[in-house]
């Protein structure tokens, strides 16, 4: 699962990016990777890992609600939370 959002660009500050990321791990769990910054720069990246996909979705979702009260909004969308 990919989540892209971004602010709105103001007149003195450019937009600025936050990028969630769900992916198995190589040999066992799930990885959350958190990249956000201002656009055009390299920004920060943040892995954190889960031993289940349901806490790595948790955590996701988690950081996606935070980002929208922070005035974010979903530009893209790729996958879905599996049901449970």
């Amino acid at each position: 699962m990919r989540i892209y959002m971004q602010t709105p660009a103001a007149e003195s500050t450019p937009p600025r990016f936050y990028h969630l990321i769900l992916q198995q791990d190589l040999i066992e769990g799930w990885n959350v990777i958190r990249e956000w910054g201002n656009q055009g720069s390299s920004g920060r990246v943040k892995r954190e890992h889960y031993d289940t996909i349901e806490q790595a979705e948790e955590a996701l979702l988690k950081s996606r609600d935070a980002q929208i009260k922070r005035g974010f909004s979903v530009v893209f969308l790729q996958g879905q939370v599996a049901p449970k």
